[in-house]
């Protein structure tokens, strides 16, 4: 497999491909779930790894963990590993989160994130690939499939953090609250000043007692289009020498 490597940070670059990148969903994801240095942290369905690699730009970041269903995305996670020098700092794993029992220890980690896919089956376009498929689809994952994971996988008080669609909100909640990931933190996003959200990022924490937070929504860009301040500052190093890009 053929990668280009993209700039994240003057030390981090990730290996993505025309078929196989990223978009603004998880950086918000990544910056919304507050990682902390000590956190022992997992991101499922990683993808290309966007998200462990934007947490790793801070070299003082503990080591996380990665996995996939997918064996061309856990290639090309190692790919940026190689490339990067981070055997020892990201730790992909290939696996079914629907067996999460047969890979993990339950309570094994402080922070789960998951940028799942969207689209219900038999929606959308029918001629994607199969790993397209996978990614945009709920083939291989349901919200409740992660959420279930999730529960398994955090200790007592530990973060679960997900993005998904507005008209998924209550579904989303519905299913944390059942597997004891009570939600305490959501926020909407919105491309502009005005105009309905879009995404949703939700924060829920085992064990926690009941009390939802909503935050202000976040917006894309400000009143002439362009990233708005926050924006810029989320997307922080990854902005250096991108900023028509990223605009």
């Amino acid at each position: 497999m053929s990668y280009t490597f993209e700039r994240l940070s003057d030390d981090i670059k990730i290996a993505v491909t025309e078929a196989h990148t990223f978009g603004t969903d998880a950086v918000l994801l990544a910056d919304f779930a507050h990682i902390k240095r000590k956190d022992k942290a997992l991101d499922m369905g990683t993808g290309c790894g966007i998200i462990p690699l934007l947490w790793l730009r801070d070299q003082d970041q503990s080591p996380v963990h990665c996995l996939d269903i997918q064996e061309n995305a856990i290639d090309q996670v190692k790919a940026s590993i190689t490339y990067n020098g981070l055997e020892a700092r990201l730790l992909p794993h290939q696996c079914d989160l629907r067996a999460i029992r047969e890979h993990f220890s339950s309570g094994s980690f402080t922070l789960v994130t998951m940028n799942p896919p969207y689209k219900p089956v038999n929606t959308g376009i029918a001629s994607l690939g199969e790993s397209a498929r996978i990614a945009r689809h709920e083939v291989c994952c349901t919200v409740e499939d992660a959420v279930l994971a999730a529960s398994y996988l955090l200790n007592f008080g530990g973060r679960f953090c997900m993005c998904h669609r507005p008209e998924r909100l209550v579904d989303v909640l519905a299913v944390m609250r059942q597997y004891q990931l009570e939600p305490k933190r959501l926020r909407f996003v919105a491309d502009q000043a005005g105009e309905a959200p879009f995404l949703f990022l939700v924060e829920g924490r085992k064990g926690g007692k009941p009390f939802l937070r909503v935050e202000a929504t976040l917006l894309l860009k400000d009143a002439d289009s362009k990233f708005s301040d926050e924006m810029l500052q989320i997307y922080g190093s990854y902005a250096d020498g991108y900023e028509d890009k990223i605009r």
